[in-house]
């Protein structure tokens, strides 16, 4: 794993402390602590709580918006549906 540069960590730093990042963050581990709750996933599982409605694009934490994908399948969606997103942020 390379290092990364004072800075990258500073870049990544100021977006974490977003408040709009900050609130989406709290919604997936929300959504994450129930899914555990109630059994779907665990700890270490190396499985997502994918949001069927993005929560940026109005969607909520309840459970009929999750479902539990694999890492890969949740991590990738934004590449093969480059149009729902630009370089500037939401359309």
């Amino acid at each position: 794993m390379t290092k990364s540069s004072k800075r990258e960590l500073a870049t990544k730093a100021a977006y974490n402390r977003r408040p709009s990042v900050q609130k989406k963050r709290v919604a997936n581990n929300k959504a994450r602590r129930e899914a555990i709750r109630d059994g779907r996933v665990t700890k270490g599982d190396g499985k997502d709580v994918h949001h069927k409605k993005p929560l940026d694009k109005g969607g909520s934490t309840k459970k009929s918006n999750t479902k539990v994908v694999s890492q890969k399948t949740n991590r990738g969606w934004r590449k093969k549906n480059p149009e729902m997103y630009t370089k500037r942020g939401k359309k």
